[in-house]
């Protein structure tokens, strides 16, 4: 085929490419921006476009011909994949759609990663609890001290020492240390999940001997009216960041049919979305500690009333937020039938 016939048979695709390139770039006519473009046409053409240009170069077809079809092939490259951009609408589907569905479409993890740090949480702190000084097998003896100091009768806030610390500083320290968590849970999923196993272990072994000696030293009240509210923010995401790393872990051991850099690229699609909310969550997280958790002018009792609201908002959120309507799902239902 000559390349005057190539052109002629394939022009108008090209022309309509250029078309829809145009009003996806912003640079069409007014007009033509009211009536939006067809992003699925746009993708069909881009990969035609790039079996044409394959064909031009492998038959050395005319420079200028091969230069139209490499500047039309990037400009829908650039077009096609594009980052998202992060408009207040984008921000609102991940919060009240992707963040729950990805985290449900990672039920399994999140099941194994519940199981991995309640587990040692349980079980160590009924261990610290029947034997205080089993603690000592996890912190040494100043770290015992300064949990004694933090939640003893006589501090201004439960949680911390506090001398000049400003509840803002203690804000930031907060989310430094609460991202440090969840990201050490997620990140060491790379080594084949080992790595994020162990940090749910250790932070749910954690957790569960510093509640139990409490509990035994009589100081049982005042630490859980200082976590039970913001634990549901912070451990559902500490969960949820370790059950990110133990689906990257997964997809490294046992890749199927892909290459296992491929298996971890397909895998991260899935989990960066679960991250994104882990993210949020910990923010949250952070405030209610530094700005209600600690504060002893609230009666106990209306911190587990809040805290049983903030358990059954974050359950129900992640349950059940995102999913079709009812009615949807019974129109998809019918339509298979039909079809």
């Amino acid at each position: 085929m000559t390349a005057l016939k190539f052109e002629a048979d394939h022009a108008a695709q090209w022309t309509e490419l250029a078309a829809l390139l145009d009003q996806a770039e912003g640079i069409a006519s007014r007009a033509d921006k009211k009536k939006g473009w067809d992003a699925a046409r746009l993708a069909l053409l881009y990969r035609a476009v790039c079996e044409q240009l394959a064909l031009a170069q492998a038959r050395a077809y005319p420079m200028h011909l091969t230069d139209r079809l490499e500047g039309l092939a990037q400009r829908a490259h650039r077009q096609i994949y594009r980052p998202r951009a992060w408009t207040l609408a984008a921000l609102g589907r991940l919060v009240l759609v992707d963040f729950p569905q990805a985290v449900r479409a990672h039920r399994g993890y999140v099941l194994a990663a519940t199981l991995l740090f309640m587990l040692p949480l349980l079980v160590a702190g009924w261990a610290a609890w029947r034997d205080p000084g089993f603690i000592l097998h996890v912190m040494n003896a100043s770290g015992v001290q300064q949990f004694d100091r933090m939640y003893g009768d006589d501090v201004g806030a439960w949680g911390r020492e506090r001398d000049a610390d400003t509840d803002w500083m203690m804000f930031g320290h907060y989310i430094k240390n609460n991202i440090g968590v969840g990201f050490q849970c997620f990140a060491a999923g790379i080594f084949a999940g080992i790595g994020s196993a162990f940090y749910l272990v250790y932070n749910g072994l954690l957790a569960g001997v510093v509640g139990g000696y409490l509990v035994s030293a009589g100081k049982g009240g005042n630490f859980f009216a200082f976590v039970v509210t913001h634990a549901a923010f912070e451990l559902t995401a500490i969960v949820l960041a370790g059950a990110a790393g133990l689906r990257l872990g997964h997809a490294w051991l046992a890749p199927g049919r892909r290459t296992r850099v491929e298996s971890l690229r397909v895998a991260s699609r899935g989990v960066v979305t679960v991250m994104y909310g882990v993210v949020g969550m910990l923010l949250v997280a952070a405030a209610i500690e530094a700005f209600w958790s600690s504060a002893r002018w609230v009666e106990p009792a209306v911190k587990y009333g809040v805290a049983l609201c903030c358990w059954t908002l974050v359950l129900a959120y992640l349950g059940w937020q995102g999913r079709p309507a009812a009615s949807a799902s019974s129109d998809v239902k019918e339509r298979g039938r039909a079809g």
